[in-house]
């Protein structure tokens, strides 16, 4: 059987994903991410059973960072038959991924601060 070592996160890393959820990340994406700037790259099954989290709650995490150009994968080829698998590694500052979060919170602000202003020129007229 082959062993390898895999990093579980500590006290630090759980108050890390507790403030990148009350950004409002979800909890699967912000365990995922405080895991990866743990370390150079991993493994979806790394990172379960690093995390915790379940195999879909990694693939969902890991497609939602892909889209947002968080993270690269490349294709790890494995012994014997089977697919390769897909090591996962940052590929954006953790600084450009709380902006990302920074920005959207700003315009749900001047949104929801738009609409109170709308709200009260309205109750002016009746």
């Amino acid at each position: 059987m082959k062993e390898f070592e895999v990093k579980i996160l500590d006290d630090y890393d759980q108050k890390f994903v507790s403030a990148l959820k009350d950004l409002g990340m979800s909890r699967n994406i912000a365990t995922t991410l405080t895991y990866l700037t743990n370390v150079p790259e991993a493994s979806s099954q790394e990172i379960e059973m690093s995390t915790g989290l379940r195999q879909p709650e990694v693939s969902v995490a890991m497609r939602h960072m892909r889209k947002n150009a968080w993270v690269k994968v490349h294709d790890k080829k494995t012994a014997g038959k089977g697919r390769p698998t897909k090591i996962y590694s940052l590929s954006a500052p953790v600084d450009q991924i709380i902006q990302y979060y920074e920005n959207r919170i700003l315009e749900e602000t001047h949104a929801t601060m738009t609409a109170i202003d709308k709200l009260k020129n309205i109750s002016k007229l009746v």
